[in-house]
């Protein structure tokens, strides 16, 4: 857009502003200390209008002006556009306070759970008025929701590299892995990699980011494997691993009660998987809503 398109949008502002301020006090005098301006002003910014659109828009009473014909058409217009401005002004009022807005978040379904929730159900007690979304994806899927612009962040499981994203570091995750009591001798000691994947084990599907982290890991440790169970939530590996299915791999912080009451036995291998940690994500160089910002700045 150029400077002259920028000086015309901003006087036909003025000229549509003493138009509505005339049309809604009756007189150029009383128009002008509504707009705390000098009456030439609001003369000028009328008669410069009528000089665009062609045509008188008010003609003169002995009770003050009235509106033509053409100025009532316009008034229904100008008058709705203001309304519409100061609704604007209103609404971004309103979601600076946070008595508005919407936050979208994209994230996979255990960190919903176990990270997301609590913060979820603080953050909506304080501001009840703002619309929270959350879309449950895999990490891949919720950096592709992000870069849409179907979320404001992402909340993912590292690592993750893309120059696209700005990536904070949040609370450490250990992945590990655990039985039911039907393996539960292999909990009284230590087992290396070769026998581990001589069992059953149960893992999440290809795809996910965290497949992809242990896949890598077993590679490095000189075996390949292949579960018996692939399945799409770490909720359903606990399932499955409680009822004597195999040996699933979960994340430690997220299965501690099942662990504490024995429900769970944790299969110690000899070289463990390194610690990861969740992830936050947001597009570099797109700014957040408020709201958006407000939550994201509560989580650790």
């Amino acid at each position: 857009m150029n400077m002259r398109c920028v000086y015309n949008m901003v006087d036909n502002f003025e000229g549509y502003r003493a138009f509505l301020a005339v049309a809604q006090t009756g007189s150029f005098s009383k128009a002008a200390e509504k707009l705390s301006v000098t009456q030439p002003a609001v003369s000028h910014a009328v008669r410069r209008l009528e000089e665009r659109l062609g045509g008188p828009l008010f003609y003169r009473t002995p009770a003050g002006v009235r509106l033509t014909s053409e100025g009532e058409v316009l008034h229904k217009f100008v008058s709705q556009a203001f309304h519409f401005l100061e609704n604007g002004e209103k609404k971004i009022a309103e979601m600076r306070e946070l008595i508005a807005g919407e936050v979208k978040i994209g994230a996979g379904d255990t960190l919903c759970r176990h990270y997301l929730l609590p913060h979820l159900e603080s953050f909506h007690r304080e501001h009840p008025a703002v619309k929270i979304q959350v879309t449950n994806r895999t990490t891949r899927e919720t950096i592709a929701l992000l870069k849409e612009g179907r979320i404001d962040f992402g909340i993912v499981n590292l690592p993750v590299k893309d120059s696209q994203l700005v990536i904070r570091e949040s609370i450490p995750l250990h992945d590990c892995f655990v039985a039911g009591e039907a393996f539960r001798e292999l909990a009284e000691r230590t087992v290396s990699w070769e026998e581990l994947v001589r069992h059953p084990l149960i893992l999440l599907e290809q795809g996910s980011n965290i497949r992809g982290y242990i896949d890598r890991f077993a590679r490095k440790q000189g075996v390949a494997i292949q579960p018996e169970f692939e399945l799409g939530s770490i909720d359903l590996l606990v399932q499955f691993a409680r009822i004597g299915l195999g040996v699933a791999c979960v994340i430690r912080e997220f299965v501690a009660e099942e662990l504490n009451k024995g429900a769970l036995y944790e299969v110690r291998v000899d070289v463990p998987l390194p610690p990861r940690r969740v992830g936050l994500v947001t597009l570099r160089d797109v700014p957040l809503s408020l709201a958006a910002g407000r939550f994201l700045e509560r989580l650790p």
